[in-house]
């Protein structure tokens, strides 16, 4: 592996693995004086030899020296808050949300027993299969009404493993007439799989993407969209991203890139501000220390996310960012076509979102004149809530969209309109969003 992709390889499985292995483990002996002080100089020599800002290396090292030096790592015993501690410290005068310690020593027991070749392959097969219990990331694939697709995106995984899930997202996704990536639970990945993707989102001509320093080389390297892709491009697609304030690290690259190449909107929350990569290194038999050893530099803005985090177009609570995207998707979507069968399609659909921004109430007294049969038609009600059923075929809840207007719930394709003749409920008008539509007249009781 290049030093470009082991230096900037961000898996988020290390951080949860590291956090949960960290959390569920017993302290069998206490943290001695003695394993403080090596654990201290282990990672400061890490950090000064590879910490993207050298002063700031030399900084953080002069901390957990000065730290020692007074007695503050002298009551804890704990290894766990030791190295929470030291996460601590390190991130106050550096403000890297990266760089961070890890008490680890079942991870670090098991990579130091790959010796032999068939010991690498064993190690790397159960991290491989460890990818693939999470689908590599890919939590969740749809098509939502009015023809937006959706992609919940929980990682960016390696694409020498993720990539042929990825290109099947990515031609699942192709005949959509809007895409809806949602990271709001990303905590980021691989470059390669950015570089991926992203390329399904622009034509064959090389986009550049984004740049990075290395401090521990001294060398700069480049990222552009791929020239090939398997299956189709979606270059004229409108794209919009959701976000969250977990949204970190390679997710907040995607987002950066995107936003400031003007290919996306963002919707949600400001991301977490992580824009250094690196890696993790053992600093001990016990501890891990996360460091961050390059700095992202976009060609565009000649500067990153870093500290700041990626500002979304749409600022929103991230729990209403899908919702506000299917929205402004389905607007967009109907402002820019001239068909007037497209139009009534994007409309109906959207009258449909919207009432999940402002629901619409209805007392009691008129739900109950709108329970009865209508021909094969059944309206009943159960605890403040109307239901229709068609004969024997499945029963829907009704959501109503005005007055006298619902939309059934779970068949986006059929609603109903009641019909009202001197103030009584006559008949029922089925509604199709392709225009079609077919009465009932309630039946005599």
């Amino acid at each position: 592996m290049n030093n470009f992709k082991s230096t900037l390889l961000i898996t988020l499985s290390l951080a949860l693995c590291s956090i949960g292995t960290a959390l569920a483990q017993q302290q069998k002996t206490s943290l001695s004086k003695k394993e403080v002080r090596v654990v201290i100089d282990s990672i400061g020599n890490k950090l000064k030899g590879n910490y993207i800002f050298p002063d700031i290396a030399d900084k953080m090292v002069a901390k957990m020296n000065e730290n020692f030096k007074i007695g503050l790592y002298k009551t804890i015993d704990n290894h766990q808050e030791f190295a929470t501690t030291l996460t601590k410290d390190l991130q106050s005068v550096s403000h890297d949300k990266h760089l961070r310690v890890l008490y680890d020593p079942a991870r670090i027991a098991a990579q130091q027993k790959v010796i032999t070749s068939a010991d690498s392959i064993t190690y790397q097969n159960e991290r491989i299969a460890n990818m693939k219990r999470n689908n590599f990331g890919f939590k969740e694939l749809a098509i939502l009404d009015g023809n937006i697709g959706y992609l919940d995106l929980r990682g960016f995984s390696d694409t020498q493993y993720a990539g042929e899930t990825a290109v099947a997202a990515m031609n699942f996704l192709s005949n959509t007439n809007a895409m809806i990536i949602d990271l709001r639970k990303n905590g980021g990945g691989s470059p390669e799989m950015i570089q991926l993707i992203t390329s399904y989102l622009f034509g064959a001509e090389p986009v550049h993407l984004n740049n990075f320093y290395w401090r521990p080389t001294d060398t700069h390297s480049q990222t552009w969209t791929l020239p090939h892709v398997q299956g189709k491009r979606s270059p004229k697609t409108p794209v919009y991203i959701l976000t969250s304030n977990r949204t970190f690290s390679a997710a907040e690259e995607f987002c950066y890139n995107l936003k400031n190449l003007k290919r996306a909107t963002l919707i949600g929350e400001t991301t977490g501000g992580g824009a250094h990569p690196g890696g993790a290194v053992n600093a001990t038999d016990n501890f891990m220390v996360w460091v961050p050893t390059g700095r992202a530099i976009n060609p565009i803005t000649k500067t990153n996310w870093e500290g700041t985090g990626v500002n979304p177009d749409i600022e929103v609570k991230s729990e209403n960012a899908l919702t506000i995207a299917q929205i402004k998707a389905l607007e967009s979507l109907y402002e820019k076509t001239a068909d007037p069968r497209l139009k009534q399609y994007y409309n109906w659909h959207l009258n449909g979102m919207k009432i999940k921004l402002n629901p619409v109430t209805i007392d009691n007294r008129k739900l109950k004149s709108y329970i009865g049969n209508f021909g094969p038609r059944k309206i009943s009600m159960e605890k403040h809530t109307l239901y229709y059923q068609r004969g024997e075929g499945v029963k829907y809840e009704l959501l109503p969209l005005s007055q006298n207007e619902f939309l059934l719930k779970g068949l986006a394709m059929f609603r109903i309109t009641f019909i009202s003749e001197n103030g009584k409920i006559v008949a029922l008008e089925g509604k199709y969003d392709n225009g079609r539509s077919n009465k009932s007249m309630k039946n005599k009781e």
